[in-house]
């Protein structure tokens, strides 16, 4: 029997844009534009299914709406090899409109659509004898609406038998949220996801190490990503870093889901913490070469 990893996050729409000149407010500006499926959820299973080994399976469980948008997302999660466990309600799936800078850096505006409306029960059907490790996209704990679905999700997979991580995703809906709020929705986790700037607020520190230390006393393995600093790793006593690698920079967007993704399909498949971080850091670089979440 294989064995399944469960990703659950949110089904999102992303439309990507790149103005090609200054942004003229009551007029046409030039831009690359990229629409497609997103989200963080989606982006790390699809990482995830690229370096996981064929003995795992990997479903991605979400809640869409009545619309294309959520053709969408199914068609190119069953094209990269992603089994989709989508449930439909009616209304609006989501949609992220990032703008990206010409440094690669970009800004989001968000409409999260019916992913509120996800339900303890749609994902534990895939908990079975099979589930080797359920993953949960942070959005889903930021969110009042489905924050006490994170700690029953990590429970229930825990009890089957599963290892669990969380990412946080946004440091921007952490700071409202407060990081004690979501720090009890998730603090039952094997594994913890954060860019630097996420880790610093969750931690409450001022430099990377020390949030490392911190975090670490709460969470059995924890990895920050840095953009261009690279990454840290660290599980109990054990720390290491890897280097971003070099070349053009075109779009930042995905390019944490595709190191999460990576790094965690790596230490499932039994491989040690630099290792799986080095091929972290390969996996991100491949991404930002390119507009949009696919690189």
């Amino acid at each position: 029997m294989n064995q399944r990893i469960v990703v659950v996050g949110d089904v999102v729409l992303d439309v990507v844009v790149r103005p090609l000149s200054d942004v003229a407010p009551t007029s046409d500006t030039p831009a690359r534009i990229r629409v497609g499926r997103g989200g963080s959820g989606a982006n790390l299973a699809v990482a995830l299914r690229a370096a996981a080994a064929a003995r795992f399976q990997v479903s991605f469980a979400g809640v869409g709406g009545d619309d294309a948008a959520v053709g969408i997302v199914r068609e190119d999660l069953d094209g990269a090899g992603v089994r989709t466990h989508l449930a439909t309600v009616p209304g609006a799936t989501g949609v992220v409109v990032s703008l990206v800078a010409p440094s690669g850096e970009r800004a989001m505006m968000t409409e999260r659509g019916v992913n509120s409306q996800l339900v303890f029960g749609h994902v534990a059907t895939l908990f079975d004898d099979s589930l080797a490790h359920m993953h949960v996209s942070g959005y889903t704990a930021l969110d009042d609406h489905t924050r006490s679905l994170v700690p029953r999700l990590i429970r229930a997979a825990s009890d089957a038998g599963a290892t669990t991580s969380v990412d946080v995703c946004s440091v921007g809906p952490l700071r409202l949220v407060g990081t004690e709020v979501f720090h009890e929705a998730v603090r039952e986790a094997t594994m913890l996801f954060a860019n630097e700037e996420e880790a610093l607020l969750l931690a409450g520190e001022d430099d990377v190490d020390g949030a490392l230390a911190t975090l670490a006393r709460d969470w059995p393995e924890v990895v920050v990503t840095r953009g261009a600093r690279g990454a840290l790793a660290r599980r109990r006593d054990e720390v290491v870093a890897a280097s971003a690698r070099g070349g053009n920079v075109v779009d930042t967007t995905g390019a944490g889901d595709a190191a999460t993704g990576t790094y965690l399909a790596h230490r499932l498949n039994g491989v040690d913490l630099a290792t799986a971080l080095e091929h972290a850091m390969d996996a991100a670089a491949r991404v930002v070469r390119a507009l949009g979440s696919r690189g």
